[in-house]
């Protein structure tokens, strides 16, 4: 939502204005107030698909622009995601021997959070932007979307394929996996779209506690899958690692696109105080 500065300090300068002496003021016509800005304009569909095919690219390639930082990044969350999986039997054996009736209904409830209720949410943003001129709203709708669609409909699937783990359910092991056997069970597909949705969130508003509630609200989702045996840890801290990732990345790539290229010339002075203009240009 867009700040709106209270109307007493708008008045301000017409106050201090008026405070001085009548010589001291030049006169002026009576001014108008000024035009509100027209409010942006929602994306058309050659410009959605513009963002998607950018967004994928980005995302999809991304490895191949990585430098030794971004590998190093990569290392440390594939060496996190592996300290999980240390106590992956101890968590598995803790929920299916620790029940209570309140941790069954907070599983109850978030589980759908990472699945047809994220469209929901998103739908609400992108909805809700729409009727109210919130530009900021509709771009939460439209990444949210299409993180979740990288994020839980070709990244996260992949990797299911790839590992081929059994989920807890299905066998008395922790590190069972048989490649492209159809078994599903690594990385979780609902973390994997609850922190997409949470990120997107949390990137878009600068409010810390905006990030809290929307991460706070993923992590339950991965809680209610390991509470029902159909994740390890691991695999909801894999998916929470690719969500986040995926959502941050379209963010900040859209962010940059919708504000396009930007260039000015400013008049400056060279080292020995000669004039010149400077070119300036922002992406």
């Amino acid at each position: 939502m867009r700040r709106r500065w209270p109307v007493p300090l708008l008045l301000w300068p017409l106050l201090a204005g008026a405070a001085l002496p009548a010589a001291a003021r030049p006169l002026q016509p009576p001014e108008q107030a000024p035009t509100p800005p027209a409010p942006e304009a929602p994306l058309t569909l050659a410009e959605a698909g513009h963002l998607l095919a950018l967004d994928a690219r980005t995302v999809l390639l991304a490895p191949l622009r990585w430098d030794a930082r971004g590998w190093e990044r990569a290392g440390l969350v594939t060496l996190g995601i592996g300290a999980v999986a240390l106590a992956d039997r101890s968590v598995r054996d803790r929920e299916l021997r620790d029940h209570s009736r309140t941790a069954d209904d907070v599983a109850r409830i978030a589980e759908p959070l990472g699945s047809q209720d994220t469209f929901a949410v998103l739908g609400g943003f992108y909805l809700g932007g729409l009727l109210s001129g919130d530009a900021r709203a509709r771009d939460v709708g439209f990444d949210g979307a299409v993180s979740i669609l990288l994020a839980g409909g070709v990244v996260s699937p992949i990797l299911k394929e790839i590992a081929g783990r059994s989920r807890p359910r299905q066998t008395a092991k922790t590190f069972d996996f048989h490649p492209f056997s159809g078994s599903a069970s690594f990385s979780s597909g609902h973390a994997t779209q609850a922190f997409a949705a949470a990120s997107v969130i949390a990137t878009s508003y600068d409010s810390k506690w905006v990030g809290a509630a929307s991460y706070g609200v993923a992590t339950l989702v991965g809680f209610a899958r390991v509470h029902h045996q159909a994740h390890f840890a691991s695999d909801v801290a894999a998916g929470a690692a690719i969500g986040t990732a995926v959502g941050r990345t379209v963010v900040l790539t859209n962010r940059r696109e919708r504000r396009g290229h930007a260039m000015a010339i400013v008049p400056t002075r060279g080292p020995r105080d000669q004039p010149g203009f400077l070119l300036v240009a922002s992406f």
